[in-house]
């Protein structure tokens, strides 16, 4: 008991670091232990397990007990989430003019991909619809936070402070249960470093590396250039020290966890410790989760554009930039394509008129890479919600 008081006694981050360089060791030196994987696989399974529930919460007690002078914060949080999306889709595009990719295409795979912007928002408006007890059931979180809205504001509306009072301690007592989750990190990441460094080994990537440096020079150059610049423009301050925190205590569950639902209670607890309004950030946190892509804005322009260099398509910068656009757009409305943003290229792709049997060889690329490549993105998008999130709040505090 002493020894393991020691342990927790010892800050998240630093047991986090030493779970991951124990996976790492494990998955070279007994990669056939498998059981260590199933550490990794509850981790994640917990957190998508509770998250749906505790968003649901949440934004109904958040909208029913509060909610008040909260319409400020959300026009800002929502500009800056569409802004900094669509300013790394033209980083994304800078990039690759500035670094041309080819790559060598191919067998097609045969996947269900959307073929425009129309089909990728259809299905985001399906979603939105989707019979709650379903949305809580598959993690469709666009659903959940629809109906969660509604009842909120129609428990805020018709029922008495007793009721609103049930609301919020369910939604804190859930939260409990969230802390003790993520208590329980290191030896989760320390599961998915063993099965990801066991399967794969350490350089099985290097045949996409020049594709997968560009990729990750834009998502670091929008994490550690463009959105500080962001920062500082509406807080008029140092941004870093809110950046690196953000980083180191949310884009580190995301790498390993590869899943912005499961970061999503990762992220409602460093708003806590942030000290920002609950009635905010727990609605702010899943919507960015729907929206806020930079990652995928990045992912789509670059994959798009490598086809079309790859296979001699001449794309100028007026139809590059037009394709950054379509890229946030089509990034927003991600989380509603089973996929995500690689299964948006050929949407992208056919714009440029790069044939869908292209398109969907880049998109076989993408799941190739996908330990890596998602693995950063997701670390970008999720990081930079709780980012943006503080940064409306402080930005309404200042003023």
């Amino acid at each position: 008991m002493t020894f393991l008081k020691k342990i927790f006694a010892f800050p998240l981050v630093a047991r986090i670091a030493m779970g991951l360089a124990i996976g790492v060791i494990l998955g070279l030196v007994v990669p056939n232990a498998t059981f260590i994987a199933v550490l990794g696989k509850l981790f994640i399974s917990a957190l998508k397990g509770i998250a749906p529930i505790l968003i649901l919460f949440l934004v109904i007690s958040s909208l029913s007990g509060a909610g008040k002078n909260l319409g400020t914060r959300f026009r800002t949080v929502i500009t800056l989430y569409v802004v900094s999306t669509l300013i790394a889709a033209i980083i994304a595009v800078f990039g690759s003019y500035l670094f041309p990719i080819k790559v060598t295409l191919s067998t097609a795979v045969e996947q269900s991909a959307p073929g425009s912007l129309a089909d990728v928002f259809g299905t985001l408006l399906n979603n939105m619809v989707q019979n709650p007890i379903a949305a809580l059931s598959s993690g469709n979180y666009v659903g959940i936070l629809f109906w969660a809205i509604l009842v909120g504001l129609s428990v805020r509306k018709f029922t008495d402070d007793a009721t609103k009072a049930v609301l919020s301690d369910i939604s804190t007592a859930i939260s409990i249960i969230i802390s003790w989750i993520i208590q329980a990190a290191p030896f989760g990441i320390l599961g998915i470093a063993f099965e990801t460094v066991s399967q794969n080994g350490i350089g099985i990537f290097s045949s996409y590396g020049k594709l997968i440096a560009l990729l990750l020079g834009c998502m670091f150059f929008q994490a550690l250039v463009i959105n500080p610049i962001i920062v500082a423009i509406c807080l008029k301050k140092n941004p870093y020290p809110l950046v690196f925190k953000c980083l180191r205590e949310s884009a580190i569950t995301a790498f390993f966890t590869r899943s912005s639902a499961a970061n999503i209670p990762i992220n409602l607890s460093l708003c806590e410790k942030l000290g920002l309004d609950k009635d905010f950030y727990s609605v702010s946190i899943p919507l960015g989760a729907t929206i806020n892509m930079d990652g995928a804005a990045i992912t789509i322009t670059v994959m798009s554009l490598a086809a079309a260099f790859s296979t001699g398509v001449e794309v100028n910068i007026v139809m590059a930039i037009l394709l950054s656009f379509v890229a946030t757009l089509g990034a927003c409305g991600a989380s509603g394509v089973a996929g995500g943003s690689l299964l948006l290229i050929p949407m992208a792709c056919s714009m440029l008129g790069v044939s869908q049997d292209v398109a969907m060889q880049m998109v076989s690329i993408g799941f190739m890479i996908g330990i890596i490549q998602d693995s950063v993105e997701t670390a970008l998008n999720s990081s930079s919600d709780v980012l943006i999130t503080a940064t409306a709040e402080f930005a309404q505090r200042n003023n």
